[in-house]
């Protein structure tokens, strides 16, 4: 496709957050940093809120204490841009059409809550169809839910142990669809993209997926309870590989994973 509509997060002394219509984008550690990424999976058309969050993440599991005062030493700040770019082109080059963007740099003594959340809605020019998550039912949390979603992931684990993607790709096959609208590609594309990515990783001995544990595995609600996140409890993706050899540059796969439940049924939604 011509044009990719893509966010930039940069945070500068401090870890942050961005959000898009309550799903997590992308975060960066508390040494800052950037990150871009394409978004057009994650936006509707019209109204759409763009948010971050700066400061120590909330816990995984429970309520977030409440923001306390804190006074800025003139340290941190953060920025977020989301544009319409060309290919090739990043959400900060000049001539990308630049659709909304958020900046908070709090200055020397100036008091300000921490951690610190700002947000605001912006209009997309964009004509996606209304994505399957905006419509699913909010999550019923729970034990129940902790065991299946459990179940889920290890089998697909110990598939993916032998190289099989089959589990993995019937589980994603609405957000296969999706993907496949949102970037004007076909939905085989993406299958075969995936199914030659596991298969590398296998002849390279590299699929060294260890299946999720009860104390490891941690449900993070998201898009306001319609789908959980799947996590580890160092908060990456549940679903992954482990490092690879310090030699090789400790590389390693995952597979972000946010599940929808629909009639008591599991979905693989983005």
């Amino acid at each position: 496709m011509e044009r990719l509509m893509m966010i930039r997060l940069q945070a500068r002394g401090c870890a942050a957050e961005v959000q898009l219509n309550g799903l997590p984008l992308a975060r960066l550690g508390a040494e800052g940093g950037s990150v871009t990424l394409p978004v057009h999976e994650y936006a509707v058309a019209g109204r759409n809120r763009l948010s971050f969050t700066a400061g120590p993440p909330a816990p995984l599991v429970g309520e977030a204490p409440p923001a306390q005062p804190k006074v800025g030493d003139g340290s941190v700040g953060v920025r977020v841009v989301l544009a319409l770019c060309h290919q090739g082109q990043a959400p900060h080059d000049p001539n990308a059409r630049v659709l909304s963007q958020l900046s908070w740099t709090p200055g020397l003594n100036e008091t300000h809550d921490w951690p610190f959340s700002f947000g605001q809605d912006v209009e997309l020019p964009v004509t996606f169809p209304r994505w399957r998550w905006l419509e699913a039912p909010v999550i019923t949390q729970g034990p129940a839910l902790q065991r299946q979603v459990l179940e889920t992931l290890q089998g697909i684990a110990l598939d993916l142990l032998r190289g099989d993607p089959d589990s993995l790709l019937a589980a994603a096959r609405l957000r296969t669809e999706e993907l496949a609208l949102a970037y004007q590609r076909a939905p085989n594309a993406w299958v075969q993209d995936i199914r030659d990515h596991v298969q590398q990783l296998f002849e390279a001995q590299a699929l060294t997926v260890k299946p999720p544990e009860p104390d490891g595995l941690v449900l993070r609600p998201v898009a306001g309870g319609r789908l959980v996140e799947c996590l580890a409890p160092d908060g990456g993706p549940a679903l992954r590989t482990a490092p690879g050899p310090k030699e090789a540059g400790g590389a390693w796969a995952a597979w972000p994973l946010r599940l929808a439940q629909v009639e008591g049924k599991l979905y693989i939604l983005r």
